[in-house]
């Protein structure tokens, strides 16, 4: 078989171009950078702010926490506070349980309705 039998297609296929071998390199630093601004950065910022809203904790303030017990800080230890929830009644819960910290008098309004 000679050159002259073979299909047009195969005798003037030319080598496919190869892409540079920096390109995957390039890709993978891409993604890293979109993780990086869509998943690491804001969960450190929710985790300062949640740090932030934990040291600042003091006697008097009303809280949530996250399985949405509303209190009053009555004291504040390393580790727990003491938050009240109800005349005569006293809870003592981790600092990190602490969801948000509410507006002062909100806990009057919820008891109103």
């Amino acid at each position: 078989m000679n050159l002259s039998e073979l299909p047009v297609y195969m005798a003037a296929a030319a080598p496919a171009a190869q892409e540079p071998a920096w390109m995957p390199f390039v890709m993978m630093g891409g993604i890293i950078v979109l993780f990086y601004f869509m998943l690491i950065r804001p969960q450190n910022k929710r985790r300062k702010e949640h740090l932030s809203l934990l040291g600042g904790l003091q006697k008097g303030d009303e809280v949530v926490t996250a399985g949405g017990i509303v209190g009053v800080v009555n004291k504040v230890e390393d580790d727990f506070i003491k938050v009240q929830v109800a005349p005569n009644m006293e809870m003592r819960i981790q600092k990190s349980a602490v969801g948000a910290t509410l507006p002062k008098g909100t806990i009057k309004t919820l008891d109103a309705a």
